[in-house]
C-alpha cells in the first residue's frame, strides 16, 4: 500500500517539474505573488520558475536558470516605483511579465512639537488584572521639557538622549499598585503639563483592573495538553514553556495579562497559563498546598514508577540531567512529611530516589538512572498520587526491536515553506517520510506514521497520538526556509531536552556527510514535536527549500533516499552509543 502511495505522490510532486521540460517558455512567480508589490525594505528577491531549457532576463540582464527551471534575482530598490521586465525565451519564442515594486522610505522619527502626547505604551502589554504590589511600566512620547504624570500623580521622567537614540520627549516610569487602588476596567490617564500650566491628557490603550477580593482566585487545568509558560514573551513557536501538566491541577491566580492568567507556583515562582486551558473555581476553594505522604517505587516489564501521595493535585516541573543521568521533578506547594519510601526490587532503570525541600513550598524529587541515555518519562496524577513513570532502556538496542514514530511535517491546509517552483514543504516531507518508513521497516523496526496521505493534522493531535502509541523514538521531518534564496542554506537538527540531544546530534553528523552547509544542532527548541518527555525525539530540517541549489537536491528522489540512508545511519549510531554507555 505504501508503495502505491509513494508512486502516486511522486507523480503528483514531479508533474509540475516534468511539465517544465516543455520547450514552450513560461514565467511562474512565487515572489512577488502579484504584479504590484509594496515593500518596506530596499533588498528584495524575484523568485520563480520557467522551462528548464529557457533563458531568463530581468531588464535585459541574464539570470541563472537552475536545473529545475527555478530562478531568482536579488534586487536593491530605490525609493519610489521600480518596474522590472522579466523575459523567458527559447528558440525565438518569448514570454514576458512585468512586476512593479513600490518602496517607500520609512519616515524618520521626529520629536513631538506641540503640547501633545503622541503615544502611551504600558508593560506588561495588553489588558491587565493586577494585585497590590504589582508594577505597571509606562513609556510615553510627548513634548519635551514638560511634566508628565500618571495615576495618583506618579511622575514619569524624561530620559537623556543617550538612552533614546537621540529622540527628545521620551518619558518612562513605574507605578506600583496600592492596596487602596480599586480601579476596574479602567484606561489609565497620562497627563502632560507645560511651563504655563497648560495640560493635556491621553489614556492608555489597555484596560486595567485591580483583582477584586470577591473574584475567583483559584483555577484548575483542563484537557490533556495544559501547559505553563515562563513569561509573556512570544515568537513564532509560542511562549517559552515550563512544560505540560496534567488536568485538574490546582493553580493560584494572582493576575491576568491579556488572555493569560498569572499564577503563583511558589513564593518565589510565578508562571502564566492561557485562559482556555483552565476552569475557574468557586470563591473559597483552597489554595494549592499539601504535605507529602507515603512513597512507593516499583517497576513492571516496561516502566519504573515513583508514586508520591499528596492531598491535592499540585503543579510541577520536570527536567533532565546528564553525566550522571537523573530526572528531577519539582512539586510546587508541597512540604515534606515523608518518613519512609518503600522501594521494591522490581525496578530496572531507577537506581535510587532522593528528595529535598529546596524552599518552604518547593519539594524536589531526584531520580537517579541506571543508564546514561534517557529513554523518557511522564509525570501525571492517579487520584491525588503523583506518578513519575520512567521508561526502561530497551534490552535489545537494535532497530528490529524498536518502534519508531515518523512525522511528516505539515500537510493539508498547513503548507509549510515553498520553493521557486511553487512546490510546498508538505509535498516533500511526505515522500521522504514514506522512504524513511520503508528503510526502517527493512531494518526490522515497527514504524508508526503521523500521516501517509496528503491531509491535515494539528500538532496537538500529533502529540496525543504518540502519547497513546508509545514509540521508542520520534523523528519529525521538515524543510527550512529563508527570505534569501542564495546565501542561507544547510541542514540542521533540533532537540529540547538535554537527555535527548544525542539522537539529534548523531543524525546531524551523518547528514553533514552529504556535503550540506552546517546550520547547527539546536537545543532547548520550543517546537511542539520536541516537547514530549516520554521518548527521545528529534526535529530534522533536511535543508532549505527556499535555497535554489538545495531545492534542486531535495526534488531528486535519489537524493531523498540518500538523506533517508543518513538518518537511518544516525539512528544506528545513537543506538550503538547507548550500548557503549551501558
Amino acid at each position: 500500500m505504501n508503495k502505491i502511495i509513494t508512486v502516486l505522490l511522486a507523480c503528483f510532486l514531479f508533474t509540475n517539474i516534468f511539465a517544465q521540460s516543455s520547450e514552450k517558455p513560461f514565467i511562474k512567480l512565487v515572489q512577488p505573488s502579484a504584479e504590484k508589490a509594496t515593500v518596506t525594505s530596499s533588498t528584495n528577491f524575484i523568485i520563480g520558475s520557467t522551462c528548464k531549457t529557457c533563458t531568463i532576463t530581468v531588464d535585459e540582464k541574464p539570470v541563472k536558470v537552475y536545473s529545475t527551471g527555478g530562478f531568482a534575482i536579488e534586487l536593491n530598490l530605490r525609493a519610489g516605483d521600480s518596474t522590472l521586465n522579466i523575459i523567458a525565451a527559447f528558440k525565438g519564442n518569448t514570454v514576458s511579465k512585468k512586476v512593479t515594486y513600490t518602496y517607500t522610505l520609512p519616515k524618520p522619527a521626529e520629536p513631538v512639537k506641540t503640547l501633545d502626547i503622541e503615544s502611551v505604551v504600558t508593560y506588561p502589554e495588553g489588558n491587565l488584572i493586577v494585585l497590590p504590589g504589582d508594577v505597571i511600566q509606562f513609556k510615553v512620547k510627548a513634548l519635551t521639557h514638560c511634566i508628565v504624570t500618571t495615576i495618583n500623580n506618579t511622575p514619569l521622567y524624561e530620559l537623556p538622549l543617550s538612552q533614546t537614540k537621540g529622540m527628545l520627549g521620551i518619558y518612562q516610569g513605574e507605578y506600583i499598585v496600592r492596596a487602596t487602588d480599586s480601579f476596574a476596567k479602567l484606561k489609565i490617564p497620562v497627563t502632560i503639563e507645560d511651563s504655563l500650566s497648560i495640560k493635556f491628557t491621553k489614556e492608555t490603550k489597555a484596560m486595567f483592573s485591580v483583582m477584586s477580593p470577591l473574584a475567583s482566585d483559584i483555577c484548575v487545568t483542563k484537557g490533556r495538553l495544559a501547559h505553563l509558560e515562563y513569561g509573556l514573551g512570544d515568537d513564532r513557536l509560542g511562549g517559552a514553556k515550563v512544560g505540560y501538566i496534567d488536568s485538574n491541577i490546582v493553580l493560584k491566580i494572582i493576575g491576568k495579562a491579556g488572555t493569560h492568567f498569572k499564577v503563583r507556583l511558589a513564593q518565589t515562582r510565578t508562571a502564566y497559563i492561557p485562559e482556555e486551558l483552565v476552569t475557574l473555581m468557586p470563591k473559597g476553594t483552597f489554595s494549592p498546598q499539601s504535605l507529602t505522604a507515603k512513597w512507593n517505587v516499583s517497576g513492571d516489564d516496561t516502566y519504573d514508577y515513583v508514586k508520591v501521595a499528596l492531598f491535592a493535585k499540585l503543579p510541577y516541573q520536570s527536567f533532565q540531567l546528564t553525566d550522571p543521568s537523573k530526572i528531577v521533578v519539582d512539586i510546587f506547594g508541597a512540604t515534606n512529611n515523608t518518613n519512609w519510601i518503600t522501594q521494591l526490587q522490581t525496578v530496572k532503570e531507577i537506581t535510587k530516589v532522593d528528595y529535598e525541600q529546596i524552599a518552604d513550598d518547593i519539594f524536589r524529587i531526584t531520580i537517579s538512572l541506571k543508564h546514561q541515555q534517557h529513554w523518557g518519562h511522564l509525570v501525571y496524577y492517579n487520584g491525588n498520587t503523583l506518578v513519575i513513570r520512567v521508561k526502561h532502556q530497551p534490552e535489545n538496542l537494535s532497530l528490529k526491536n524498536l518502534t519508531i514514530a515518523v512525522d511528516a511535517g505539515h500537510g493539508g491546509t498547513n503548507n509549510g515553506a515553498v520553493g521557486s517552483l511553487g512546490i510546498y514543504e508538505k509535498e516533500i516531507t511526505l515522500p521522504i517520510s514514506l522512504k524513511l518508513e520503508k528503510a526502517l521497516v527493512k531494518e526490522g523496526a515497527k514504524v508508526i506514521m503521523t500521516r501517509t496521505t496528503e491531509r491535515f493534522f494539528d500538532n496537538k493531535e500529533r502529540i496525543l497520538f504518540y502519547r497513546d502509541s508509545l514509540p521508542d523514538l520520534l523523528l519529525s521531518i521538515h524543510l527550512n526556509s529563508s527570505e534569501d534564496p542564495f546565501r542561507t542554506g544547510g541542514t540542521s537538527t533540533y532537540y529540547r531536552y538535554i537527555g535527548f540531544r544525542d539522537l539529534s546530534l548523531d543524525i546531524y553528523k551523518h547528514m553533514l556527510e552529504l556535503g550540506l552547509k552546517d546550520y547547527g544542532n539546536t537545543g532547548s527548541f520550543n517546537f511542539m514535536l520536541n516537547s514530549p518527555t516520554e521518548y527521545p525525539n528529534a526535529l530534522i530540517e533536511t535543508l532549505f527549500l527556499s535555497n535554489l541549489d538545495e531545492e534542486a537536491k531535495i526534488l531528486d528522489e535519489k537524493y531523498q533516499q540518500q538523506m533517508v540512508d543518513k538518518i537511518v545511519a544516525g539512528i544506528k549510531d545513537f543506538l550503538n552509543g547507548c550500548k557503549d554507555k551501558q
